[in-house]
C-alpha cells in the first residue's frame, strides 16, 4: 500500500491535542513539562517544529525539531535497516538415491554455494515407482550429505519421507 502525498507518519505542532507533554529540545537536552500550548510556542519561537517522538509514555515525549530534516534522517535510517536485512530463502537441491559420486559432488557444491550465500537448503530425494523400499539408502545419503557440510550448517529438520520423497533441511550455521 502506497502512502498518499499528503499523509504524515508524525504528529506535529497544531496536530498535538495532549494536556502536558515531556519537552527535548534541538540538542537532546530535556527541558521538563509543559502544556501543549507552552511547548509549540517554544518550538516556533525558535523557528522550528514540535514533532511527538513517543505516545506511548506518560507523558507524551515531544523533540523541538527542523521536521522535515528529522523526517529525512527516519527514511535513511529505515532504508540503511533495509539493505541490512537477508532473508534467508529456501534453495532446493534435488537428486535420486542411486547418485554416482561425481553427480554427488555437483549437489553439494551447489548446496555448499546456497549455505554461503545464507540460505537454507531443502534437499530432497526423489523415489519413483518401487523405489520406495530402498527408503534406508535414501536416509544414508541425505546423512553423508549433512555430515559433509557439518562444518558449514546444521539440521534444521531431520530426514523424513514425505509421499515419495525424504526430504531434510540444512539451515546456515549462527555466526557466534
Amino acid at each position: 500500500m502506497k502512502k498518499k502525498y499528503n499523509e504524515q507518519e508524525h504528529i506535529i505542532n497544531d496536530q498535538i491535542k495532549y494536556p502536558t507533554i515531556r519537552l527535548i529540545d534541538v540538542l537532546g537536552e530535556q527541558l521538563g513539562i509543559f502544556s501543549s500550548n507552552e511547548a509549540l510556542d517554544i518550538a516556533l519561537n525558535k523557528g522550528l517544529d514540535l514533532v511527538v517522538i513517543s505516545d506511548k509514555s506518560e507523558p507524551p515525549v515531544c523533540k523541538i525539531v527542523d521536521y522535515g530534516k528529522y523526517k529525512f534522517a527516519q527514511e535513511k535510517k529505515a532504508k540503511e535497516a533495509k539493505k541490512k536485512q537477508h532473508s534467508a530463502s529456501i534453495k532446493e537441491v534435488k537428486m535420486r538415491y542411486k547418485i554416482e559420486e561425481h553427480d554427488y559432488k555437483v549437489r553439494l557444491n551447489q548446496a555448499l554455494r546456497f549455505l554461503q550465500a545464507g540460505d537454507k537448503v531443502k534437499t530432497t530425494i526423489v523415489f519413483r515407482g518401487r523405489e520406495i523400499q530402498h527408503f534406508n539408502l535414501a536416509i544414508q545419503l541425505l546423512t553423508k550429505m549433512a555430515k559433509d557440510l557439518k562444518h558449514l550448517s546444521e539440521i534444521q529438520q531431520a530426514p523424513m519421507k514425505d509421499g515419495k520423497n525424504v526430504t531434510m533441511i540444512l539451515s546456515p550455521q549462527k555466526k557466534s
